[in-house]
């Protein structure tokens, strides 16, 4: 029998949240029950919500961080037992069978992931996200969070965490590299933490320096303000990688000119408009411009793992499921250090 539970979400396109009623499906063989204990607001969630991304579907319920307690298994579940410490990510199925999948890389399946809200599950069903009190994922797509990391905490992980461990990863981050953060909010604050712990030399290049204490006790060794013309000049052909975390528009350009010989700039944050650069920045110094999206499941998990080993969470804010609208016009507006996280007792 479906369980229906109590969730936020939008009833229409551009319209504040509220409190709404929806159907979780009944558990299928392979299917785990999660009270959801807490819920990190992305601002992914504000970019689907608003139609600034595309026509969403409504009523829909945002929500792709989330951390709580397996409360029921169904009858074929072995991953996953009643009490265990969950988390679930931006995907809650994928094809299982293309080479993606079969890699390790289920967030490029395709025949397409299925997101954990604003999507279609392959069987029909309309997937809703985790600003609710229960969710049903099949136990493969579900993620364990270890002990030592406190659930309000390790909620943004799910999202924020991963977007920037994937390509810290992937571009060989680590001892030897210096590597530049652009922006520091709920994803920059992550891969400085994260790029720090894994050995690179880190600078955080940001708007103002306004964070400059915040991102030097997050393990960064320098600390530039972009606004400051000097900035580009100073650190012309410096960094082997930059990752640009924010999700708004930036200079691709003026960015590309702080890159070293044969470095990347790798771009996590999506804006709203299109970015535009000049082949140029790229030519002259072989120099890759790549994008990066979250990872999969496998690397989520040791992305958990490492974040317990070195002592690494974000910097939350804990809300009430009434503060919600209130939360997103505060991201809007950069007002969070660094990352909301409701409290889904209060939902």
């Amino acid at each position: 029998m479906a369980t229906t539970v109590s969730a936020w979400g939008a009833p229409a396109g551009k319209a504040p949240l509220e409190k709404m009623q929806i159907e979780r499906r009944e558990l299928g063989e392979h299917d785990i029950y999660i009270d959801v204990k807490y819920a990190g607001i992305c601002h992914s969630d504000i970019h689907t919500v608003r139609d600034e991304w595309g026509p969403a579907n409504y009523p829909l319920v945002p929500g792709h961080e989330i951390a709580g307690v397996v409360s029921a298994v169904g009858n074929g579940v072995t991953l996953h037992q009643v009490g265990d410490l969950v988390g679930v990510g931006c995907f809650v199925d994928s094809c299982r069978e293309c080479a993606a999948c079969r890699e390790g890389d289920q967030q490029y399946c395709e025949k397409g992931m299925v997101g954990t809200y604003n999507a279609t599950h392959y069987s029909g069903e309309v997937a809703q996200g985790g600003y609710a009190q229960g969710h049903v994922v099949d136990e493969n797509y579900a993620l364990k969070i270890p002990a030592s990391l406190p659930l309000d905490k390790a909620a943004p992980l799910l999202c924020a965490g991963i977007t920037v461990y994937s390509p810290l990863k992937h571009w060989n981050a680590g001892p030897g590299k210096r590597v530049a953060v652009v922006g520091m909010g709920g994803l920059g604050h992550m891969a400085v933490k994260i790029a720090a712990a894994m050995g690179a030399d880190v600078t955080v290049l940001s708007q103002s320096l306004s964070k400059l204490e915040d991102g030097l006790r997050f393990g960064a060794k320098e600390f530039y303000a972009t606004s400051d013309p000097e900035t580009f000049t100073t650190l012309a052909g410096s960094f082997d990688m930059i990752i640009n975390t924010v999700a708004a528009n930036i200079d691709i350009n003026a960015t590309l000119s702080l890159v070293k010989r044969n470095g990347s700039l790798v771009l996590v944050g999506a804006p709203e408009n299109p970015d535009t650069y000049s082949a140029f920045s790229l030519i002259g110094g072989r120099k890759s411009l790549a994008g990066s999206m979250i990872g999969g499941i496998e690397e989520t998990q040791e992305m958990l793992d490492f974040c317990a080993e070195h002592n690494i969470t974000p910097e939350i804010e804990v809300i009430s499921a009434e503060s919600i609208n209130e939360a997103y016009d505060r991201v809007v507006a950069s007002d969070v250090r660094y990352r909301f996280v409701i409290d889904a007792a209060t939902i």
